[in-house]
């Protein structure tokens, strides 16, 4: 099958993600485009042997790495770069890559590493090193829901690994719903079988009445969550977990919440 073929259903991805790597619409399409134009001239850096898609963010990695284009702003474009937008842009380059693949394109780590040219392991540590990073940006204190004990304390650690802060864990519904609104957390993480036999779904629903913030669902039963009939979450883990995963995800919700909130900010100025 011709290269055209095999990379044109990915192009709007990488669009958005050359946009997000960059921190510029203009300059995220501008090295989208090279990347075209260097495919057309030699079909060789189209990697052969991999999935269409992973061959198609490795070449664009390999461009990466070895062209810097104009970054500048076109007349009237946003000024992508100020606010959280600007985090990405100090995180170091391979570890922003790595966060960015794993996290927003959803490749696995398996693929995340031969887009990056790197080992699994290498590509988990620098996962890891991005969820630090970004958490030293938008670092916040977390409720965590959860009635296993040993889970719980996994779970805390992770947390605190990243440089963010436990307000409480909570077993069941009402101390999480008493401990959000006595000590207002930046975001949840919550299983949905307490230990009383009440609902996390429950408890993070009463806690959004009150206020707005970032929600993870850890557990064991996504299929009480993906049933289609309800709005589904944003943030979704089953168990078992892999450590890394939850640390990114943590990032993840984080640094795009606050994303958010900044353009709800700009918007009102």
């Amino acid at each position: 099958m011709p290269i055209a073929q095999q990379i044109s259903p990915h192009i709007p991805y990488l669009r958005r993600y050359a946009r997000a790597l960059t921190g510029s619409q203009r300059s995220g399409d501008a090295y989208v485009a090279a990347l075209l134009e260097s495919l057309l001239a030699d079909a060789s850096i189209f990697p052969k042997g991999l999935d269409p898609r992973v061959a198609l963010y490795h070449a664009f990695t390999n461009l990466w790495k070895s062209v810097r284009l104009n970054a500048e702003r076109t007349p009237g474009e946003p000024d992508e770069r100020h606010s959280v937008d600007a985090k990405l842009e100090i995180m170091t380059p391979l570890a922003r890559q790595a966060f960015l693949l794993m996290t927003v394109e959803e490749f696995p780590i398996s693929e995340t590493a031969k887009i990056l040219g790197v080992s699994e392991a290498e590509a988990s540590n620098l996962i890891t090193q991005a969820g630090r990073e970004i958490a030293e940006q938008v670092a916040t204190d977390i409720l965590i829901i959860e009635d296993e004990p040993i889970i719980a304390m996994d779970i805390e650690q992770l947390v605190r690994s990243l440089g963010h802060s436990v307000t409480a864990v909570a077993r069941t519904k009402s101390e999480a719903v008493t401990s959000a609104e006595t000590k207002r957390p930046g975001m949840v993480l919550a299983d949905i079988q307490l230990a009383d036999g009440s609902s996390g779904i429950d408890a993070v629903n009463d806690i959004l009445t009150t206020f707005k913030l970032p929600v993870i669902f850890i557990t064991a039963y996504p299929e009480r969550l993906l049933t289609g009939e309800r709005p589904e979450p944003t943030f979704l883990i089953t168990k078992p977990f892999q450590p890394e995963i939850v640390k990114a995800v943590i990032s993840q919700a984080l640094f795009f919440d606050a994303k958010a909130l900044a353009s709800r900010v700009r918007a009102a100025e």
